[in-house]
């Protein structure tokens, strides 16, 4: 995998109001949602924000490490498995939350783990678009999600910098 030619940098208010607008589309989808599945690490910040939203109070995590370094993607590892009870009924009545499907790896192993459940994402990229219900923000594959988590408080050049004007 190259690295990405275009930069997304989103701030912690950004990320907040992209995750209200996630539960916002959510609340329109079911009416009760039995509990939130989300994919460690990126999905807990959404989760928390939604499950206040929508007064989810089970929260259940999966980890599914993949990003073994900022350029490439490594192969894939069930690091914490989801709770057996949320598992019956394949996954109904569950939301699958994360901050963002990239391949879509990630989002098939979960998937294969809860058919039934509804998965939604801030970000979705097209590669793993197909695997997710419901999404805010449809970015290109070549662009990388800087997420506030990941960030301090730099400088940012203009745009104009990069293309040499």
């Amino acid at each position: 995998m190259s690295l990405p030619e275009k930069a997304f940098p989103v701030s912690w208010d950004q990320f907040h109001r992209d995750a209200r607008a996630l539960a916002w589309r959510l609340a329109g989808v079911n009416g009760q949602w039995r509990a939130i599945v989300c994919i460690t690490r990126g999905g807990l910040v959404p989760a928390a924000v939604i499950s206040r939203e929508l007064g989810i109070r089970l929260i259940e995590t999966v980890c599914v490490a993949s990003y073994h370094d900022y350029t490439s993607q490594g192969q894939l590892q069930v690091l914490k498995e989801i709770n057996p009870a949320l598992l019956e009924g394949e996954g109904e009545g569950v939301l699958i939350v994360d901050d963002l499907t990239d391949t879509g790896k990630t989002a098939a192993i979960v998937r294969a783990m809860m058919p039934k459940a509804h998965f939604a994402t801030i970000y979705a990229k097209p590669k793993g678009r197909p695997l997710v219900d419901t999404f805010v923000t449809e970015v290109s594959q070549d662009t990388w999600i800087y997420f506030p988590w990941d960030m301090g408080f730099t400088y940012q050049k203009p745009i104009s910098d990069d293309r040499g004007s």
